[in-house]
């Protein structure tokens, strides 16, 4: 029984729970709506190439569009591309099981250059202020094995990976949002950051993250949270190497 697919429904109608226990309805990326979503996901690749790892990490959709327009590699987004970017990021979530808060409220949200450091060796940049004060006070006090793993977002970037998670799902949303806050909704936007154990790779985004004394050591720091607990309320997997800024 998918949860977070029960609960959508409860609320809308509730009504319908009972034939939901008999099956679920999770959102796929239309037959004829396929070829404009690779499209999209090629073109946010291209851009990334363009500008570089770092800077597509805090660029703007407006600059986005700028350097598509002006970089004959990339090519300018057609208008198919532009409406689904819109509706990824305008329609509302929650019909995916998604339950976040909007935290940018407008596809062209930018970030300030000045508001943000990058971090050297990382390839990532964090929010000067508490976000940057936190995670060097951790650093200190676990040690050099802990490292950032993602830093800062943009709505190009959480766009990018948003996509390419729906891509690796087969087309579905639904199970896509579970694992990846949509655009729009990431607390990398505005304080957030992830971080992991030096040599894990991807082993730092799973489970398997909590069984490290580098994660043992992050939960007794009063300073800083977790953001996606076991069976949170938004509806998001269990997120051990995500670090909420309190």
């Amino acid at each position: 029984m998918n949860r977070r697919l029960f609960i959508t429904t409860a609320i809308a109608s509730p009504l319908l729970v009972q034939d939901l226990l008999a099956v679920e309805k999770d959102i796929i990326v239309s037959r004829e709506e396929w070829s404009t979503f690779v499209g999209l996901r090629k073109r946010l690749h291209r851009v990334k190439k363009v500008v570089g790892y770092g800077n597509f990490n805090i660029i703007s959709f407006d600059r986005a569009l700028y350097y598509a327009k002006h970089y004959a590699v990339i090519g300018a987004f057609p208008q198919k591309e532009l409406d689904l970017a819109d509706r990824l990021f305008y329609e509302d979530p929650k019909k995916y099981g998604f339950f976040g808060d909007r935290i940018c409220d407008t596809i062209t949200h930018s970030i300030a250059p000045k508001a943000v450091e990058k971090i050297p060796y990382t390839g990532h940049y964090l929010f000067k202020g508490k976000p940057m004060e936190d995670y060097f006070r951790l650093k200190k006090d676990i040690g050099d094995e802990i490292i950032l793993t993602s830093g800062v977002r943009g709505v190009v970037k959480q766009m990018s990976l948003y996509v390419d998670k729906i891509y690796r799902c087969k087309g579905n949303i639904s199970q896509a949002s579970f694992s990846l806050a949509p655009p729009g909704y990431s607390y990398h936007s505005c304080s957030d950051f992830d971080v992991g154990k030096r040599g894990w790779g991807h082993k730092n985004f799973t489970a398997k993250f909590a069984r490290t004394r580098e994660f043992r050591q992050l939960r007794q720091l009063d300073y800083i949270d977790m953001r996606y607990t076991i069976n949170n309320e938004e509806g998001v997997r269990y997120e051990p190497w995500h670090v909420k800024v309190i």
